[in-house]
């Protein structure tokens, strides 16, 4: 699975009011993990490297945009929930609620511990 499949799913299963969010926060990827490889996991897109670093599941009313990672993240921004031993993430309801600088420490810190 590549990012055409991503491009398919964005196209085809998600909302259009998610399209934009989504774009953003592949942009964010692309800009912080360019190592890593767009793919299909568990049916929702997803940033694989060694591991899964980052994956989003749409909802009716937002996009999650979690790491696999996330409870090892330190969260200088307060912005991330869950309290898995493992998974945290981000509720996002449109472009404007896009932290572009917390999402990039983020993906950074995810990018680190992988």
């Amino acid at each position: 699975m590549t990012g055409n499949d991503v491009d398919e799913y964005v196209k085809t299963k998600l909302p259009p009011q998610h399209q934009g969010v989504v774009g953003i926060l592949r942009e964010l990827m692309s800009e912080c993990a360019p190592d890593a490889r767009e793919v299909i996991s568990y049916g929702s897109p997803a940033w694989k490297s060694n591991k899964i670093l980052a994956i989003i599941s749409p909802s009716k009313t937002h996009i999650t945009f979690a790491f696999s990672r996330g409870a090892e993240f330190n969260d200088a921004h307060g912005l991330l929930e869950g309290v898995g031993k493992t998974t945290r993430h981000v509720k996002i309801k449109s472009l404007d609620g896009v932290n572009h600088d917390a999402l990039r420490d983020y993906i950074r810190q995810a990018v680190a511990l992988d």
